[in-house]
């Protein structure tokens, strides 16, 4: 057999042939018509094996294509197809509409051909593991295992986390497929030059300018998309498959990462196939979106766990859970996500800027600063969906602004270990400010604002570095509870390591700019700046494990 280099670079298991053979441009009809193109990958002529189904917006080009070709070499077929409106596949690509209806139509020409045993597997990040979910309801008996990997079911909440717009994910997705529709060349030429339009486009005011910006043109799914800000709308739930989870019977993988832009709702996910009464497997990593880890290690798991469920020599690891503790090298194994046993500790926000387990007196005001939609405060690393930008930062930039408060534990005496949600309660009063910088009162004006909260440990050099972070948009004036659900996290502080938290207005962009007026989002006409007082009670609540756990 040949030299295996993709076999041992993915950590994959030996293959079982060094042959494949690649039919290419395959003609797959739909129900109204539209011809989708597919590429067939076999280890020999017709051989009747699982399939390993992949439905991508991306083209069928490498890296995807090597992957296949690998993964067939383990004895399976693969297909791997163009989504509608994408690539050389017909039709109009309107984000996730028709990904049921195709996926099954799909499904209905796989029956048909000679190579297809009965037995589907379907596999893929993003979008490409959204299309599974569009589909594993109504597959049947004969879906036998997927892979879902840093993806959602329902891409509606995670367009508003936080109820704001996660702007830099849509605009940033808007310009990559667009992209695809240029040359190569002129693709490497904008990456090089730091995509400039883009950039544009984020910073554009309002709103509903910036697709126009980036990509020349309006997008139609973008411009749709600022105008159905409410995730629960008839346009989400039409397009989101969150409400047929109980009716998969598929066994299902699940991979995320601890930065990447899915990761609460993946989780989410996993929880309702829980109370459905399914046993998925979840497995996340130091990862975020687009991790070269991520893509090795997913590849791995899911070749491993087809496997194992279409009768290959692999067994089932014994707990379903297993994440990655942060801080240290190792990986934590559990028999089900968040773990069921340990305590809430709750630190918190002090007035000298300190963190501790005493709380100030009710009322008491900790600091303040003012949030200015003109110059808003910056996203620092975290979930985005890009790499180079993401996962964990020195903090020490975002820390210096006048508009991020930070506040800091003394050093621990041992280590401390947080492994589950994290969420913040932090108490504002929040006026407009005047053009003379003077905040109005209370009664004057009920501002319109966000809070941004940021867990980081500081180390013995006094870098700050980002572990998990969230966002929640409120209005209100004086005395408002505002509660920010985080990112959740494993994560171990070592002895000596301080604990930070740190509140700001924003994280653009990330999340798009609060205009200060409530104006709906694209039409952002006016930006106001809001004076935010952080007062007693404010604390973030840290999830500590048992020591059996």
């Amino acid at each position: 057999m040949r030299l295996d280099p993709v076999g041992r670079l993915l950590k994959l298991p030996p293959a079982l042939t060094g042959r494949v053979r690649v039919t290419k441009g395959i003609p797959v009809r739909m129900r109204d018509g539209a011809i989708l193109r597919a590429d067939h990958y076999g280890p020999a002529l017709d051989a009747a094996l699982p399939t390993v189904l992949v439905r991508t917006p991306y083209g069928r080009g490498a890296p995807t294509s090597v992957l296949c070709r690998a993964v067939a070499q383990r004895g399976f077929n693969v297909l791997i197809q163009s989504c509608r409106g994408t690539s050389d596949s017909g039709g109009t690509f309107e984000p996730l509409l028709q990904e049921r209806e195709d996926g099954l139509d799909t499904l209905d020409w796989l029956r048909l051909q000679r190579w297809y045993d009965g037995r589907l597997l379907t596999y893929g990040p993003s979008y490409v593991g959204f299309v599974q979910w569009a589909l594993a309801a109504e597959a049947g008996d004969e879906l036998k295992a997927m892979a879902t990997i840093v993806t959602a079911s329902d891409f509606g909440p995670p367009t508003y986390a936080g109820g704001a717009f996660s702007l830099d994910t849509v605009l940033t997705w808007s310009a990559i497929l667009d992209a695809q529709r240029g040359t190569r060349l002129d693709n490497a030429v904008d990456l090089l030059r730091g995509q400039p339009r883009l950039q544009r486009g984020l910073a554009r005011v309002p709103l509903a300018e910036a697709d126009r910006i980036t990509t020349g043109a309006e997008v139609e799914f973008f411009q749709r998309w600022l105008a159905e800000a409410d995730p629960t709308s008839p346009y989400w739930t039409q397009r989101g498959h969150a409400h047929t989870l109980p009716k998969v019977t598929a066994p299902v993988l699940m991979i995320g990462g601890w930065y990447d832009i899915f990761l609460p709702w993946q989780l989410a996910d996993y929880t309702a196939l829980r109370a459905a009464g399914l046993r998925p497997h979840l497995t996340v990593g130091p990862w975020h979106h687009g991790s070269a880890g991520l893509f090795q290690h997913s590849a791995a798991e899911a070749v491993a766990w087809f496997r194992a469920h279409t009768g290959g020599p692999e067994s089932i690891r014994d707990q379903p859970v297993r994440v990655h503790v942060g801080g240290t090298d190792t990986w934590r194994e559990l028999p089900e996500w968040p773990p069921v046993d340990g305590a809430a500790r709750r630190l918190h926000l002090c007035r000298d800027g300190g963190l501790s387990a005493t709380a100030a007196p009710d009322g008491e005001r900790l600091e303040g600063f003012t949030y200015d939609p003109k110059d808003p405060t910056p996203a620092l690393g975290g979930p985005r969906l890009i790499g180079k930008i993401s996962g964990r930062r020195d903090n020490h930039p975002l820390e210096a602004r006048p508009d991020v408060l930070t506040f800091t534990s003394e050093p621990l005496e041992e280590p401390l270990e947080v492994v589950g949600p994290i969420a913040a309660e932090i108490t504002v009063r929040a006026a407009c400010v005047r053009q003379d910088g003077t905040p109005f009162t209370d009664r004057d004006l009920v501002p319109h604002f966000d809070v941004f909260v940021r867990l980081c440990e500081v180390d013995e050099q006094d870098r700050s570095w980002n572990i998990c972070d969230g966002l929640a948009r409120a209005a209100g004036g004086g005395g408002v509870e505002v509660r920010v659900e985080l990112w959740p996290t494993a994560y171990r502080f070592a002895a000596g390591r301080r604990i930070r938290v740190q509140v700001s207005g924003g994280a653009h962009p990330r999340f798009s700019r609060n205009p200060g007026t409530g104006a709906p989002l694209g039409h952002e006409l006016e930006l106001r700046a809001v004076r935010q007082e952080i007062l007693a009670p404010s604390s973030i609540i840290l999830p500590v494990p048992g020591p059996q756990s």
